[in-house]
């Protein structure tokens, strides 16, 4: 050692310590202070689909505004002060509301207004459609924006329930959309459902006691729905789209009139059906509505559009099928059912904007479209079935068998059905004669009678159909919660999203459509799906074997009863051949019984198996790895710590032995 170094003065260990702690404490205080001023507005979203990211649909819908939307935030911050949820909720509207700011370049200003308990602001709330939900306390609770623009529009969200957390900046940008395009766009309807007044229909209706379908409120918020009757001769030049929404059987003057429709650059979207499950139970007390139609199609008008549905085929769907109560008399709660199925983003056409940002929908006792021959347009499927799928005759279906009997009689062609499809392209009249006369002819208007005849499109056509009502019923798709009076929809399938992203998209609108595919989806465990699937699988084929194993026992029992004189002691006479026979079989029995215990222990063991695997990489692996990462660094440490000691020790050595 050098005298240099030997006069250089040395830290203590304790003073180096508390050193280290207080540059660490004032290090903390700095970054806190940093970070809470330069990095407010900083975000980092690790979500996998960016759910806290603003996205590019509500970025053009603000930056697109031509006049400013200030946007009210009524938050009761002084209330909630021990709802640490309803807090964690508002902090994030809150955030929201500053990003759509921050995006908007100045078009959109956020003002927040904590009302206090019987104050003129609670008032104003409450007088601007405001919820206010109320505590224990007394207090209320205002949780809800007020958008107003130039003109005296006004919009309201009464109150950001946290069930829709996930909706939350659908809702905001369809506010703010709703501010900036106060007129709404006519949407035409043709529907033999009851989509305005419920299951009930109208009576029901008028007494409180009915409901509309959600997927009828969703249109109502974007579009101005308008109902056609069922037997027109003219669509208005106001409507951009018809929706056809398993229509009855209509006239041919009324398919005329959508024929040129169609000639004129109508757009339409047809929702046919070979088995309409809804319109058979969307009456009072689950009864068929007046007037109902079980099947709806539209062949004349496909065949010019070039798509048909075989009316006598209904999609089934093994991979898809949706979990149903087996019933009473079965040992399992759920089984598959596959005329229902959960479709998800797989079966999506991913480069269309309509299903592109889907994840699931879900439908019942659908159709299958296939082109025609002679299509002059281009048939593009968006929404199809997997390969483990069959079709089912009609017929089959209304027998009403039951979920397990159409899994023992599922056979899989091996080929994708096309459910949706997008058509477009040039397409021909489907009365090349001309307009056909009715029956009142002297009675059509002039308009009707004077109006050009069309024998092709001016443009291509843009057309979607879908082969499935059942996906408007609200049963299918979604909860519906009473929350103070307003209804709340939390669904568990895109049905509402898959049809308003179509009448937009054909409306010319795609910028909401992306923010609807925002919202997660269920996330099913597919490894655990599959287990099942097999196992169920292995089940019904042991039971089959079995139930047909008991009916020849019970057939031989009949045959041996039938051998005994009337009137006689079965025991008494029962020979000691068929007494061991009779044995034999209640062993059989008794064996398949115990076979059925033994699939349905091993779908257990199975799913129990796969859960603890999924445990411990959730729970054990992560720190396994750090302690492994640990052990190497301490290990490595130490080896370099030897070294050292080796090297000091080998210069001690050789400085001494120099001197």
């Amino acid at each position: 050692m050098t005298s240099q170094s030997a006069n250089k003065p040395r830290i203590s260990r304790p003073v180096y310590a508390v050193a280290v702690l207080v540059l660490s404490a004032v290090l903390f205080v700095a970054l806190n202070t940093f970070s809470n001023v330069g990095l407010q507005n900083a975000r980092l979203d690790l979500t996998d689909r960016s759910l806290f990211t603003l996205s590019d649909g509500t970025r053009n819908i603000v930056q697109g505004l031509r006049e400013p939307i200030t946007l009210k935030f009524y938050y009761s911050e002084d209330v909630v002060t021990e709802i640490p949820a309803l807090r964690a909720h508002a902090q994030r509207a809150r955030d929201l509301l500053q990003e759509i700011a921050a995006a908007s370049g100045g078009n959109v200003r956020v003002e927040e207004i904590n009302p206090q308990s019987f104050s003129a602001q609670e008032d104003q709330a409450t007088d601007a459609g405001l919820t206010g939900v109320p505590l224990r306390s007394g207090d209320k609770v205002f949780l809800g924006v007020v958008g107003t623009n130039t003109v005296d529009g006004r919009e309201a969200i009464g109150f950001l329930a946290p069930e829709r957390a996930t909706y939350m900046e659908y809702d905001l940008a369809r506010l703010i959309f709703s501010l900036a395009t106060p007129e709404k766009p006519i949407l035409g309807v043709v529907s033999n459902l009851p989509l305005d007044t419920g299951a009930g229909g109208l009576l029901l209706a008028m007494e409180g006691r009915s409901e509309p379908f959600m997927i009828y409120q969703e249109l109502k918020n974007s579009f101005e729905v308008e109902f056609l009757e069922q037997d027109f001769d003219r669509i208005a030049n106001e409507i951009k789209v018809l929706a056809l929404v398993h229509p009855r059987e209509l006239s041919p003057q009324t398919l005329y009139a959508i024929d040129q429709f169609v000639m004129r650059g109508g757009r339409v979207i047809a929702f046919i059906d070979p088995h309409s499950e809804v319109s058979l139970t969307a009456g009072p007390a689950g009864k068929p509505v007046q007037g109902y139609t079980e099947a709806s199609n539209l062949p004349l008008l496909m065949q010019s559009w070039g798509v048909e549905m075989n009316p006598d085929e209904v999609l089934a769907d093994r991979l898809r099928a949706q979990r149903v109560a087996a019933g009473a008399s079965q040992r399992r709660q759920l089984t598959d059912y596959v005329l229902w199925q959960r479709l998800v983003s797989e079966d999506f056409d991913t480069d269309d904007p309509i299903t592109a940002p889907l994840d699931a929908l879900h439908i019942g006792s659908a159709g299958v479209l296939r082109p025609t021959d002679d299509a002059t347009t281009t048939f593009t499927p968006i929404v199809t079935s997997t390969q483990d799928a069959m079709l089912i005759d009609l017929e089959r279906v209304k027998s009403a068998p039951t979920p397990d009997a159409l899994l023992r009689a599922f056979d899989p062609a091996g080929e994708f059905f096309t459910v949706a499809a997008r058509i477009s392209g040039p397409v021909k009249t489907a009365f090349p004669e001309g307009r056909p006369l009715a029956d009142d002819e002297d009675e059509a208007p002039i308009a009707v009678r004077s109006s050009a005849h069309l024998l092709k499109t001016i443009d291509d056509a843009n057309i979607v159909v879908f082969a499935d009502s059942d996906l408007f019923d609200d049963r299918f798709w979604v909860q519906v919660q009473n929350f103070l009076g307003d209804r709340i929809a939390v669904p568990t399938a895109d049905n509402a999203a898959f049809v308003v992203n179509a009448v937009e998209n054909l409306m010319g609108s795609n910028d909401l459509i992306s923010l609807r595919g925002r919202e997660p989806a269920d996330r099913p465990f597919t490894v655990v799906e599959d287990i099942r699937r097999d196992a169920e699988a292995r089940f019904l084929a042991e039971e089959q074997r079995l139930q047909a194993r008991i009916e020849e026992t019970e057939a031989r029992l009949a045959e041996l009863r039938a051998e005994l004189p009337d009137g006689t002691g079965m025991s008494a006479l029962v020979t000691d051949v068929q007494e061991a026979e009779m044995q034999s079989l209640q062993r059989e029995l008794a064996e398949g019984r115990r076979a059925l215990r033994d699939v349905q222990g091993d779908l257990r063991r199975d799913v129990d198996a796969l859960g603890a695997r999924v445990a411990f990489i959730n729970m054990a692996l992560v720190p396994l790895l750090v302690g492994g990462v640990w052990l190497v660094l301490a290990l490595s440490q130490r080896r370099r710590r030897r070294a050292r000691a080796e090297a000091a020790g080998r210069a001690v050595t050789h400085t001494g032995a120099a001197s």
